[in-house]
């Protein structure tokens, strides 16, 4: 049974989105059977993987109003071994007619209950606020991840999510844990960057990831193309950080580790979906 990961935070403009796509990207490559829910109105998890909107037939709105099933919205194989189920803004109306609904913060789990045996893993790319969307999403989780950027104001959003996951934890998902923060667009040049990694070091008792993604133009370059890092750029300093990042992530999880040559990984990112 699939392992389900809320990237959430309750801050917007933090790498929530760059860290839902890449980091599921990188586990495909590393031959995990790997699944994005694009939960944002936004889509920009849809569109970093080439899906926009007026190429989308079903998405995530559908299934939770009834309209579509599951198997009719996913698309397989945005990239190696990842399938996604995209978002438009049609998915702001799903918090309005989700407010009457018994068990409404229920609806997500319900949904990925149906696909979660075909996957190793599932992540959920929140929208970067507290409403019945992220609910659902932090309700139907195993774990949360929590990309935190390295500037000042990071710290008060890290404060108001501990918050919000403590509630959740307390009425709707008491297994719900921190699977690690994940620090952000950092430059090694700054001198608040290196105050904010070493404040949140000293003062947070969650799990913090050892990979930091840095500031890098590639990863701001690749959501144009419809792409992962990993497809855009394979040698960029981006996509080491993210073939890092699920390398660690899959340490932390005990789960089996495939390292793959530089070739190999060459041969895989060559050929675009």
């Amino acid at each position: 049974m699939g392992k389900v990961v809320a990237i959430a935070n309750q801050k917007g403009g933090v790498g929530k989105t760059t860290t839902a796509v890449n980091l599921s990207a990188a586990l495909g490559l590393l031959n995990k059977q790997v699944l994005i829910i694009d939960a944002d109105p936004q889509g920009n998890a849809s569109s970093g993987l080439g899906h926009k909107e007026g190429d989308i037939n079903g998405e995530l709105y559908d299934i939770m109003v009834g309209q579509k099933t599951v198997q009719e919205v996913i698309i397989s194989e945005v990239s190696t071994n990842l399938d996604l189920i995209p978002s438009t803004v049609e998915l702001v109306g799903a918090e309005i007619e989700l407010v009457t609904r018994e068990n409404r913060e229920f609806a997500l789990k319900k949904i990925i209950d149906q696909v979660r045996d075909k996957y190793d893993y599932i992540f959920i790319d929140c929208l970067p606020s507290l409403g019945i969307l992220t609910l659902n999403a932090l309700t139907a989780a195993d774990s949360v991840i929590v990309p935190a950027q390295c500037e000042v104001y990071s710290l008060e959003g890290l404060g108001k999510l501990k918050n919000t996951i403590s509630l959740v934890q307390s009425e709707l998902n008491p297994g719900l844990k921190v699977e690690g923060i994940i620090l952000s667009m950092y430059d090694k040049r700054l001198r608040m960057a290196n105050m904010v990694v070493e404040t949140i070091k000293e003062i947070l008792t969650d799990p913090i990831f050892e990979t930091i993604i840095h500031r890098n133009s590639k990863i701001g370059e690749a959501p144009s193309t419809g792409q992962p890092i990993l497809l855009y750029d394979i040698s960029s300093k981006g996509a080491t950080n993210f073939l890092n990042l699920a390398y660690e992530f899959l340490q932390m999880n005990g789960d089996k580790i495939e390292h793959l040559s530089k070739k190999n990984l060459k041969a895989k990112t060559t050929v675009k979906k």
